[in-house]
């Protein structure tokens, strides 16, 4: 089942070296939101917001849909996820990681307590072994990755991170 990804782009890569953008590819997963929403959710400057979503349009990681009227009558461009994040193998790439930890934690800090189930756990494995937990949890998150976005249904971010526990 698992998914083959292709290397990131440099312009991909640069796109995705940024936690700001990291969480604007998140919050429009499924739910399509204007420049001024975001910026509101991200409590950032409309115009700083606009220069990431511009980036993110420009490298295929954002999709603009079809134009809305504001709450005055403005014409506004909503933006939705494209997916593309999820495609790519970023591994070699230390900016992107560094943006993934970042988004992660600034999404954290604004998560209630109560609704944040985290766990820790350190394994023993042999370098078969490894491969193989590894890609199992790749193939589980492809798995729910691939269903279709349904609306009304309830959003929750993963972050996974494997590393040597020494």
């Amino acid at each position: 089942m698992s998914t083959r990804r292709r290397k990131a782009t440099e312009a991909e890569a640069n796109a995705l070296a940024s936690g700001i953008r990291m969480r604007i590819i998140r919050l429009t997963y499924s739910e399509a939101l204007t420049n001024k929403e975001l910026a509101q959710r991200l409590g950032r400057d409309p115009a700083t917001t606009l220069h990431h979503v511009r980036k993110l349009v420009d490298t295929g990681f954002l999709r603009p849909q079809p134009p809305r009227s504001g709450n005055r009558g403005a014409r506004e461009i909503p933006y939705l996820s494209t997916g593309l994040s999820w495609q790519l193998d970023n591994a070699d790439s230390e900016g992107v990681r560094e943006a993934m930890l970042e988004a992660f934690l600034a999404e954290v800090a604004q998560t209630p307590g109560g609704e944040l189930d985290q766990s820790r756990l350190v394994v023993q494995l042999d370098d078969d072994e490894r491969e193989e937990f590894r890609q199992r949890l790749r193939d589980l998150l492809d798995e729910f990755a691939a269903r279709p976005r349904r609306q009304g249904a309830q959003r929750l971010a993963v972050y996974l991170a494997l590393y040597p526990s020494r």
